[in-house]
């Protein structure tokens, strides 16, 4: 198939591009790099069935030809971006889905929505499955990021329901590997840029909050078999297996041999208390969990790290 990605510079992204060329499809990734990374594109470029395209999804998608499937994951997506790039994550959640899912329309092409465990907001259901409909602050900080994904799940849905688009949703919970950006505010790169810089590792709060870390591969497995399911619902892809942020801080010191502990700060405001992801409807529906090990997931994301701040 012909496939298009947005965001394709990205982290999780790049590595999307990069499975569906394994599996034989040509790829053509679109992205303005307002978050994305030309070195992100390295591994891929080389690939004769491969292709990009500089352009700002929110305002235009100038790929000719048909495409047969449209996975949309442009967005910023760390809490660095949703302070310092409000508009651009409101516009990928809004403009950028209406425009993707109209040129699925005319292609008769499948859309997949990449949303995210953020629309269940600070939870008061644990864990989290499809049918919560959350916790959101709309007014927040981090309401440019919660509620233009929500907004974008809206939108999804009014095209499958009203114009006979083929959609599918992925709600992804935390994920992590190489091509991480290490100053993106999210735990994973900031605790091992932090580690390997011998500082000590900031925790926020008293980092009884939790979080469940899926390594990269794993998810886009999870996406890819989403994409090619009959399941027109959202669907949760992460993985279960839940940890505190101190104890992944004592976790990383203790992997990369860092002796400088960790400091604590204030909470932020309107992070979230928990996070785990309910994964019944991947497991029955698509057959999917995750298979990388957390041990073996955080040496490849140490290695990378240790390379790029070398």
């Amino acid at each position: 198939m012909r496939i298009l990605v947005t965001g394709g510079a990205g982290f999780v992204p790049s590595h999307l591009c990069e499975r569906l060329l394994t599996d034989g499809h040509d790829v053509v990734a679109v992205d303005n790099f307002v978050t994305g990374h030309r070195r992100n594109l390295a591994v891929l470029e080389k690939h004769p069935r491969f292709s990009f395209v500089e352009a700002d999804v929110t305002k235009v998608l100038p790929v000719d030809g048909r495409v047969d499937r449209i996975f949309h994951m442009a967005s910023p997506a760390s809490p660095i971006d949703y302070v310092q790039l409000p508009f651009e994550t409101l516009y990928a959640g809004s403009d950028a889905t209406r425009i993707g899912l109209e040129r699925a329309q005319a292609d008769g092409a499948r859309f997949l929505l990449a949303s995210t465990s953020e629309v269940y907001g600070d939870p008061a259901v644990h864990p989290q499955v499809e049918s919560y409909w959350g916790n959101v602050n709309p007014i927040g900080p981090r309401s440019v990021y919660d509620e233009a994904k929500r907004y974008g799940e809206a939108l999804t849905m009014a095209f499958h329901r009203y114009h006979g688009v083929q959609t599918r949703i992925v709600r992804i919970f935390n994920t992590y590997g190489p091509r991480m950006r290490a100053n993106d505010g999210r735990v994973m790169p900031a605790f091992c840029s932090q580690a390997l810089r011998g500082e000590p590792l900031t925790v926020f709060g008293a980092g009884n909050q939790t979080r469940s870390f899926c390594y990269v591969t794993d998810l886009v497995d999870g996406i890819v078999r989403l994409m090619e399911s009959d399941l027109t619902e959202p669907c949760n892809v992460g993985n279960p297996h839940e940890m505190t942020m101190l104890e992944l801080a004592e976790y990383i010191n203790q992997f990369t041999g860092n002796k400088a502990g960790i400091v604590h700060r204030p909470l932020p405001t309107d992070d979230p208390t928990q996070r785990k992801p309910d994964i019944t409807r991947a497991r029955t529906t698509l057959g999917w969990e995750p298979k990388v090990p957390f041990a073996e997931g955080v040496e490849r994301t140490v290695a990378y790290f240790r390379e790029i701040l070398a």
